[in-house]
């Protein structure tokens, strides 16, 4: 699958929906800065798209960027608070609250 989206792209393909696409996919093989790379550009082209800024906090998350994961999750929350994302809103606020309750310990 990746393989044929970075084809995509190398062809001039650049949308929202190709960089989550390329975010989840190097996300879900374990290479997190490549996932933030794809995902951050997501949220650049379209900053409303909050499964997006959800994955992205995982991502930095999982490269221990915890500022930058608290930032995305922040940003996500308010994008998905505009657009009534409940699912994508409730998420998020965990994962914001597991985050500060790690800092916390």
């Amino acid at each position: 699958m990746l393989e044929g989206l970075e084809k995509m792209l190398a062809k001039g393909v650049d949308n929202a929906l190709l960089r989550f696409g390329l975010g989840k996919g190097y996300l879900d093989a374990g290479e997190a800065a490549r996932a933030a790379v794809h995902l951050r550009r997501c949220v650049e082209q379209d900053p409303k798209y909050s499964a997006a800024w959800k994955l992205l906090g995982k991502a930095l998350q999982a490269e221990g960027d915890l500022d930058g994961a608290r930032a995305a999750w922040a940003d996500g929350l308010a994008a998905a608070q505009a657009h009534g994302d409940k699912q994508a809103e409730k998420e998020m606020t965990v994962f914001l609250r597991k985050l500060d309750k790690a800092q916390n310990s």
